[in-house]
C-alpha cells in the first residue's frame, strides 16, 4: 500500500534535537507521524522499531514541510491492522521518541509495552529481571521469556505493581495487595515453564531489597542504568554457591554482578569475556575468596561486569558498574550511617563496600575512587585499593613473595633449602609465547628476568636470545608445529622431534621438574575422574592435563584456579607437595585489607583535622615495609598451620569428620561444593589409616576461621578489654602513634579483633581443636578464646612460640616441637575449662597464674621439668598454691614420679593411637584425662606424705608402698610387653593407677 501524496499532515519537526511521533487513525487504519529535527535514520531501521512493538509497516511516505522551527522532515507510517488503546500508544510513542534519543535500546521486550501497556522504563525494568535469570541459569532463551511475558500482560502489570509497591520509597502501593495479586496468577500458570518463569520473577522482586530505579541524576532524570541489591537466598533458582548478597547493574551498554559472601567483604571485580555466565563465573571467585580472605577482616566477595555495546570502552563500562554499586550503598557522615536519597533499604544499614583490582581493570583503581569521590563516599581511595594512593603489589612483588613462602616449606619438608639447593623448573608460557630454557645460568637468567619485570609491556619475546641455554628459545603460540631440541627432549623427558604449541604446553605440565609454579590465569590441571566441563574455563581445554599426569614434586600456587580442588587433592594423594590457591597467594588480598584499615584511621584523623593530607600519605609510604613483613608473617603462619595439621592427619581424622559436620550445619558450607571428601571416602580414608590431605586441609583451615570469626563477633569477646591490644597491635606502630584516637573508634574494630584471634588460635591449635572441645565440655567458641586469651599470657605463647620456631632441626624435625607447644595450648585449656565449667575470667587467671608458669618455663633445660610436663604447669601451681611449697618442686615430683612408674610411656603410647570411631576417640580422651588426674592425684599425696618438701620424696613414697607398687608395675609391664596399646590395656593401667592412690 502507498499512501496518497495529497495527503495533507499538519505536523512540523521540532528544535528539541528529538524525533516526535504522534499516532492518528485514519481511513485506511493506524498511522503514525514522526518528526525528525535532524538527520533522520535508515527507513529500514524505523520500521524495525516500530515492529517491536508489534507494529508492522504497510506503506510511507515523506511529508514536505515549511521548515517552522529548523530543519527536518517528517513522515508518516501506515500500519497493518493494529487495535492498541490511545494510552497505548501513547506509551509506544513515548519508548519510540526515547529509543531514537538514545535513552534505551529498542529491543524484543519494546513489546511488553503494546501486549502489557507498561511504559518503556518498565519494560526496560523487567528486561532486566529476565537478564538477571538468565544468569541464574534459569534454562530459558530471552526469546521464550519475552514470549511467555507478552502472553501473560496481566502478569507483567502485576510484576511491575509488586515492585514499585515494595521498593518505592513514596511508600504509597500495598505490598502484601500486590504479592497477593501476583500470587494468584503465579498459581493460575497451566504449563511448567510459565510456573517457572512467573515464581522466578516473583522471587526476584522478593529478594530486592534496595533499587536506583526511583533516583534521579542531577538533571532530574531517571538515571540511565539500573541496579538491584538482592538477598541471594529469596529468590527461586539456587546453585550451589549462594551468596549473602549481591548487587546487580543492567543497562544497554553494560552488565554487571558482585557478589559477598559477608556482609564486611571484597574482592576484585573483573571485566569478564563470559557474556552468558558471568554469574557463574563470579560465584565460583567468591568462593574461592571467602577462603583466602579467612585471615583478614572482610569475608570473600567479587564481581564482573560485561559489555554489551561494541562501542562502549571498558572503562565506561566500568565506570557505569561502579555507579551502580554506590547508589544503593549506605554512606557514613559524621559517624552516623546514611540510606542513599529516594531509596527505601529493607536491608538496614550496610555501608562497607571495598573493591579491588582484577583481570582486565588492573589500572581502573584510580578510576574507581574517582567516582567514588563523587559520592563522597566514607572510604575515600580506601574504596579501591591499590591505584597512586595505595599500594602498588606489582612493585612489592607481594603475592609472589606470600606464595614462594609455600614452595620454601614444601621443600624443607622434603629436606631441601631452595636459598641454596639447586632445584628444576624448565621453562613458561603464557597466552602469546612459550619459552624454554633447558639448562640455564641461573645468575644471568636471574638478571634477564628481573630486566623483563621492569620493562613496560614486555613479553617474552623480548628476553635476549643468547641468554636462553643451547637448545632452548621462545615460540608463538600461533606457530603450527615447534622443532623440539635434544636438550629440550631430554628436559621434558619426551621423545618427539617436533609439538603444536597445545601439545608443547601440555609437556611442560607433564615435565619431570621439581617445582610447577602457576602465576597466570587459567585452569590447566583437573582430576582424573573430571571433564574439561568441570573445570569451567573452555579456552584452556586443548592444554588442560590430569593431576596424574604431573611429574613435578612441588606445586606454588601465585595464580588463582590453576588447578581444580579435585586434582589438587589427587596430586597430594600421590604425594605431590601442594596447598590451595587460596593459601599460596592470600598475600595480595591481605596487603589490600590493611590498605583499607589503615587508611579508614588515617582518614577519621584527616576530617578531624589532627592529620594533615600530607602527613597522610607520607605514613602511608613509610610504613610499606612493616605491612608487607606483617602480611607475610601471617602467611607463613598459616601454611606452618596446614603443616602442622598435615603431620598429624591420620590421628587427627576424627576431629576433621566431625569439623565438616559442624561446618556444614553451623557455618552453612556444602562439602561437595568445597571438594572435601564425602562420608563414604572419610570412612575409607579411617579404615586404611590415612587422613585429609593438604589441599583438603586447607579448606578446613580457612572455613573454620570464618566460622570462628563470625561467632566471636556475635559475642562479648571483641568488647573484652583483656583482647584490647590485638586492636593496637593490628596496626604499624608508626600510625598508631599517629592517629591512636581513631584506631580506638575504628568502625572495624571489632572485626579486627574477632579476625587476630580466630587467626592466631586456629593456626596455632589447628582446624577441628575448638570444636572438640566445645564437644566434650559443652562450652562455645567465645569461652574457648577466653581460656585461651588466658593461657597466652600465662605462658607467654608468644616466646614460647617462637622459640620453637627458631629452635635447632631441619624443616622435618622443627614441627615437632610446634606440635609439642600446639598440645601445651590444648591442655591447658582443657584443664582451665574443665575446672571452670566453661566460665574463664582471664584477668583472674592470669593474676593467679603467670608468676609461677613463668618461673617453671624460664628455668634451665637441665634444672626443670622436662617440656612434655609444661601443659600440667597450671594445675602444678594451682597445687603449690594448696600445699604452701614452690611449683618448682610439684613439677618435679610430678616428672619423676611420672619416670618412674612409667605414666608417660603409657600416655604417649594412647595419644599415637588412631581411635576407629568417634566414640574410640571420646573414649581415648576420657581415659587420658584420668590418667593425668591420676598421676597428679598421686604427686599431691607424695608431697603430702613427705612432710619436708625436700629430699627424694618419689623414692621415699615407692620404698613405702613398695607392695602396692609391684602390682601396677606388673600391669605396665605386661602392656608395655604387648608392644601395641588399646583402650581396654590403658583402662587397666588407670585402674591400676587408681588403686595404688587408694
Amino acid at each position: 500500500m502507498i499512501l496518497q501524496t495529497d495527503t495533507t499532515v499538519d505536523y512540523s519537526p521540532t528544535a528539541s534535537g528529538h524525533p516526535q511521533v504522534t499516532f492518528e487513525h485514519t481511513t485506511a487504519g493506524m498511522a503514525a507521524v514522526v518528526g525528525w529535527p535532524a538527520t533522520e535514520p535508515l527507513l529500514v531501521d524505523v520500521c524495525a522499531m516500530f515492529e517491536s512493538f508489534g507494529l508492522r509497516t504497510a506503506a510511507h511516505r515523506q511529508v514536505s514541510t515549511d521548515g517552522a522551527e529548523g530543519p527536518g522532515s517528517v513522515h508518516e507510517f501506515a500500519f497493518a491492522e493494529s487495535s492498541f488503546s490511545a494510552p497505548v500508544l501513547n506509551h509506544i510513542a513515548a519508548a519510540f521518541e526515547a529509543g531514537s534519543a538514545g535513552r534505551w535500546r529498542i529491543d524484543q521486550y519494546a513489546r511488553l509495552v503494546a501486549t502489557a501497556g507498561i511504559d518503556w522504563r518498565e519494560a526496560v525494568l523487567v528486561r532486566a529481571m529476565c537478564r538477571f535469570l538468565r544468569q541464574t541459569q534459569l534454562g530459558f532463551s530471552e526469546t521464550y521469556l519475552v514470549d511467555s511475558l507478552a502472553s501473560n500482560p496481566d502478569f507483567v502489570r502485576a510484576l511491575v505493581t509488586l515492585f514499585q509497591a515494595r521498593l518505592d520509597p513514596a511508600r504509597t502501593g500495598d505490598p502484601e495487595r500486590a504479592n497477593a495479586a501476583l500470587t494468584d496468577l503465579v498459581d493460575s500458570a497451566t504449563t511448567l515453564d510459565e510456573d517457572r518463569i512467573r515464581r522466578a520473577l516473583q522471587a526476584f522482586v522478593l529478594a530486592v531489597v534496595r533499587t536506583n530505579w526511583f533516583q534521579r541524576d542531577a538533571q532530574g532524570q531517571p538515571k540511565p542504568y539500573l541496579s538491584f541489591k538482592i538477598d541471594s537466598g529469596r529468590l527461586a533458582t539456587r546453585g550451589r554457591v549462594v551468596p549473602f548478597r549481591e548487587i546487580f547493574v543492567h543497562s544497554d551498554e553494560v552488565e554487571g554482578i558482585h557478589v559477598r559472601s559477608g556482609a564486611v567483604a571484597r574482592g576484585g571485580l573483573r571485566w569478564s569475556n563470559r557474556s552468558e555466565d558471568f554469574r557463574t563465573e563470579v560465584l565460583g571467585l567468591m568462593k574461592t575468596q571467602s577462603v583466602k580472605n579467612a585471615p583478614i577482616v572482610p569475608m570473600g566477595a567479587k564481581g564482573a561486569f560485561v559489555v554489551r555495546a561494541a562501542d562502549t570502552p571498558a572503562r565506561a563500562g566500568y565506570a557505569t558498574f561502579i555507579r551502580g554499586l554506590l547508589d544503593i550503598t549506605d554512606n557514613i557522615v559524621d559517624g552516623a550511617v546514611v540510606h542513599p536519597a529516594d531509596t527505601l533499604c529493607l536491608d538496614g544499614e550496610d555501608a562497607y563496600l571495598v573493591v579491588a583490582a582484577d583481570k582486565g581493570t588492573a589500572t581502573f583503581s584510580d578510576l574507581a575512587n574517582s567516582i567514588a569521590a563523587e559520592y563522597d563516599f566514607w572510604l575515600g581511595d580506601a574504596f579501591a585499593s591499590g591505584g597512586s594512593a595505595g599500594y602498588d603489589h606489582k612493585a612489592m612483588g607481594i603475592t609472589a613473595r606470600g606464595a614462594w613462602l609455600s614452595v620454601e616449606r614444601h621443600f624443607a619438608e622434603a629436606g631441601h633449602d631452595i636459598d641454596t639447593d639447586e632445584f628444576s623448573v624448565v621453562g613458561a608460557f603464557d597466552h602469546r609465547h612459550i619459552f624454554l630454557d633447558p639448562d640455564p645460568d641461573t645468575a644471568v637468567s636471574y638478571r634477564e628476568r628481573e630486566r623483563l619485570f621492569g620493562l613496560p609491556t614486555s613479553s617474552w619475546t623480548d628476553y635476549e636470545r643468547e641468554k636462553i641455554s643451547t637448545g632452548g628459545g621462545v615460540w608463538s603460540r600461533s606457530a603450527k608445529s615447534i622443532t623440539l631440541s635434544p636438550q629440550v627432549r631430554a628436559r621434558l623427558g619426551i621423545e618427539s622431534s617436533s609439538l603444536d604449541p597445545d601439545e608443547l604446553i601440555q609437556a611442560l605440565l607433564r615435565a619431570p621438574v621439581d617445582l610447577l609454579w602457576n602465576g597466570g590465569i587459567g585452569t590447566y590441571v583437573r582430576a582424573a575422574s573430571e571433564t574439561d566441563v568441570d573445570a569451567q574455563d573452555p579456552a584452556n581445554d586443548r592444554v588442560r592435563v590430569s593431576a596424574g599426569e604431573l611429574r613435578c614434586a612441588v606445586i606454588g600456587e601465585g595464580g588463582n584456579l590453576g588447578l581444580t580442588q579435585q586434582a589438587r587433592i589427587d596430586y597430594a594423594g600421590d604425594g605431590g607437595r601442594i596447598n590451595a590457591d587460596f593459601i599460596d597467594n592470600a598475600a595480595g588480598v591481605a596487603t589490600s585489607d590493611f590498605e583499607v584499615n589503615i587508611k579508614i584511621a588515617l582518614d577519621a584523623a584527616v576530617r578531624a583535622g589532627t592529620l594533615s593530607a600530607e602527613r597522610r600519605a607520607s605514613l602511608l609510604a613509610q610504613v610499606a615495609d612493616d605491612v608487607a613483613a606483617r602480611v607475610l608473617d601471617d602467611s607463613a603462619s598459616q601454611i606452618l598451620a596446614i603443616s602442622l595439621a598435615s603431620a598429624q592427619a591420620r590421628h587427627l581424622l576424627d576431629r576433621h569428620v566431625r569439623l565438616i559436620g559442624n561446618l556444614e550445619k553451623v557455618g552453612g558450607i556444602n562439602p561437595r561444593t568445597e571438594g572435601l571428601p564425602s562420608p563414604a571416602e572419610l570412612k575409607r580414608r579411617a579404615s586404611s589409616g590415612h587422613g585429609l590431605t593438604r589441599p583438603e586441609i586447607a579448606i578446613l583451615l580457612a572455613q573454620s576461621k570464618n566460622l570462628v570469626s563470625q561467632e566471636l563477633l556475635a559475642s562479648t569477646v571483641p568488647d573484652d578489654e583483656v583482647f584490647a591490644a590485638r586492636l593496637t597491635g593490628y596496626f604499624p606502630d608508626a600510625v598508631t602513634e599517629n592517629v591512636a584516637a581513631q584506631i580506638a573508634a575504628h568502625p572495624l574494630r571489632r572485626e579486627i579483633i574477632a579476625t587476630s584471634i580466630a587467626d592466631e588460635l586456629i593456626n596455632r591449635v589447628g582446624p577441628g581443636a575448638i570444636f572438640w572441645l566445645q564437644e566434650r565440655f559443652g562450652i562455645t567458641t567465645s569461652e574457648v578464646a577466653s581460656a585461651y586469651a588466658a593461657v597466652s599470657a600465662i605462658y607467654e605463647l608468644d616466646a614460647l612460640w617462637e622459640r620453637a620456631l627458631e629452635g635447632p632441626g631441619t624443616g622435618i624435625e622443627r614441627p615437632e616441637s610446634l606440635l609439642d607447644t600446639s598440645w601445651l595450648i590444648e591442655h591447658a585449656v582443657s584443664w582451665l575449662l574443665r575446672r571452670r565449667r566453661g566460665i574463664v575470667v582471664p584477668e583472674r587467671e592470669i593474676d593467679r597464674f603467670a608468676d609461677s608458669v613463668r618461673r617453671l618455663v624460664e628455668l634451665p633445660r637441665g634444672e626443670r621439668a622436662l617440656d612434655a610436663d609444661l601443659p600440667g604447669a597450671l594445675q602444678f601451681a594451682d597445687t603449690a598454691d594448696s600445699l604452701g611449697i614452690s611449683v618448682e618442686r610439684v613439677a618435679e615430683v610430678h616428672h619423676e614420679l611420672g619416670q618412674r612408674l612409667g605414666i608417660g610411656w603409657v600416655v604417649d603410647a594412647l595419644s599415637d593411637r588412631t581411635g576407629s570411631t568417634h566414640w574410640d576417640v571420646l573414649a581415648a580422651a576420657a581415659v587420658h584425662d584420668d590418667l593425668s588426674d591420676l598421676h597428679h592425684a598421686l604427686t599431691v599425696r607424695v608431697l603430702r606424705d613427705d612432710g619436708t618438701a625436700t629430699g627424694n620424696a618419689v623414692a621415699a613414697w615407692c620404698e613405702a608402698h613398695s607392695h602396692d607398687l609391684r602390682r601396677f608395675e606388673l600391669v605396665v609391664d605386661a602392656v608395655r610387653g604387648d608392644g601395641e596399646v588399646d583402650l581396654a590395656k590403658t583402662c587397666a593401667v588407670t585402674a591400676a593407677l587408681r588403686a595404688l592412690d587408694n
